[in-house]
């Protein structure tokens, strides 16, 4: 997949064709590998959990030429994943503040 090609997807709006791919599925499988599918996120936390996504370090969308470069890459966890894209925002509740009286006596 050429980098024209990925610039006519992004415009169009048809990313999902990228990550359908034969190109991208087979760098996603060698990040996978290079990353021992452990997710990076959570090891720079010191947590261990298994990556089942690869993360573009610089997004596809803004840095297409990075789009099928393997050092822009990392596995990821899902929920990890989620989080740095920030999907599950309007999902989660925030804690409404807990109510004080005015009054002191």
């Amino acid at each position: 997949m050429d980098l024209k090609l990925i610039k006519q997807l992004i415009l169009e709006d048809k990313l999902v064709r990228f990550y359908q791919s034969k190109a991208w599925r087979s760098l996603r499988i060698n990040v996978l590998e290079r990353d021992n599918y452990e997710c990076q996120e959570c090891k720079r936390q010191g947590r261990v959990s298994p990556a089942q996504n690869v993360h573009h370090i610089k997004e596809v969308k803004k840095h297409p030429e990075l789009a099928l470069v393997e050092d822009n890459c990392e596995g990821i966890c899902i929920k990890c994943h989620n989080k740095e894209h920030e999907r599950l925002e309007k999902y989660i509740r925030k804690k409404k503040p807990k109510f004080i009286s005015e009054e002191r006596w």
